[in-house]
């Protein structure tokens, strides 16, 4: 109950809990195009890549007001990408290897110029090392704002350009044979991705931003193989953890509230393999159980129906020691036959020996019928 008081009138926690809310939902729904692409190593490229764009843009403004800093992260952003781009289609160099090229030459400049600004002190340099690894606690309503206006913005392209992107993530080579530009959808999607990589940097920084572009998709990927229901649950999971670990780093002295959210957006991730509905490895070792004992219940109808067949009588019974022997290798057999006479295809004429009933026989004979032909 307090930490719901604090969340809707303690003006800190509510601030930086609207911002974590607001980056998770851009994060989680542009994320989602970034993994379905296979382009996960495109955030983190794109994070370290804004950097020298924040601290250029300090030097050449003098000023720290998040529109000149986020414009600045942006332009490097998209001067990152064209290099990218450029890079990939005018050179033998492959896209991953590019990637890791742009974020080491961005990430290493934008740590000179950090050096170089921490060695030549002013009070209206302070705080800039912040973009490292986030400060969330200093959000501010206006930052909350800018963050929300850019990130809404994208998310409207998104929506007017809702085919397209599904063409360029899904069938590149079909959507270019109907006429759309996919070099420039692919630029443009790459762009929206550096917005939302950009407004998140003050609250969780360059070296942690990439977890809450993949981590939220992941998640989500694992719960359903809709790409809009995707996007919604991504979208839901990075506004839960960015609440959730807002609310957790206020709890005691020394949490910063970047690395909580990403350790919160991990937890999600790790119950999403386990348990997801669509992909989670728990449903999916559930399913081959239930796949294998229905195999092996077949297989001990089809072994009744043949041993009967050899007998010239339909209702022939057979001990439980011959059907394990023709079912060495599987196992089950007392259970297959519980399940087939709670279904009324077998019944157990004496202690230990099963024969099939009338519906086991028109069953297991249907079963064999294309078999035979």
């Amino acid at each position: 109950m307090d930490l719901l008081n604090s969340l809707f009138f303690d003006y800190t926690i509510r601030t930086v809990a609207l911002g974590a809310a607001v980056l998770g939902i851009v994060a989680g729904a542009l994320g989602s195009f970034a993994l379905l692409r296979r382009q996960s190593l495109l955030g983190d490229a794109m994070s370290h890549a804004a950097l020298p764009g924040v601290l250029l843009a300090f030097m050449l403004t003098g000023s720290k007001a998040p529109v000149a800093l986020v414009l600045g992260a942006a332009v490097a952003g998209v001067l990152a990408t064209f290099l990218l781009l450029a890079i990939t289609r005018y050179s033998r160099i492959k896209e991953d290897a590019a990637l890791g090229v742009i974020l080491s030459v961005f990430f290493g400049f934008g740590l000179l110029l950090l050096t170089f600004l921490q060695r030549n002190p002013t009070a209206a340099q302070a705080g800039l090392n912040k973009f490292l690894f986030g400060q969330a606690a200093t959000l501010l309503t206006r930052d909350v704002v800018v963050m929300a206006l850019f990130g809404g913005a994208a998310l409207l392209v998104v929506v007017l350009l809702w085919k397209e992107f599904k063409l360029l993530s899904f069938d590149r080579d079909f959507g270019a044979s109907l006429g759309y530009p996919m070099t420039v959808l692919d630029a443009l999607l790459t762009i929206l991705l550096v917005i939302g990589i950009v407004i998140g940097l003050q609250a969780v920084g360059v070296v942690l931003m990439s977890a809450l572009i993949v981590a939220p998709a992941a998640a989500a990927r694992q719960w359903t193989d809709r790409l809009s229901t995707m996007i919604v649950v991504a979208s839901a999971f990075g506004a839960l953890a960015g609440v959730a670990g807002a609310l957790i780093s206020s709890l005691g002295t020394g949490l910063s509230t970047g690395p909580v959210v990403v350790l919160v957006i991990s937890v999600i991730v790790l119950l999403s393999l386990l348990f997801g509905a669509a992909r989670g490895l728990a449903w999916a070792w559930l399913r081959r159980r239930r796949s294998r004992r229905t195999l092996r219940t077949q297989a001990v109808l089809a072994n009744l129906h043949d041993l009967a067949v050899e007998h010239h009588n339909p209702h022939y019974a057979h001990s439980v020691a011959t059907l394990r022997a023709m079912n060495r290798y599987q196992g089950g057999v007392r259970h297959s036959l519980r399940v087939l006479a709670d279904q009324g295809l077998v019944h157990e004429v004496t202690p230990g020996n099963w024969a099939l009933t009338d519906a086991g026989v028109a069953r297991a004979g249907a079963a064999d019928a294309p078999a035979q032909e």
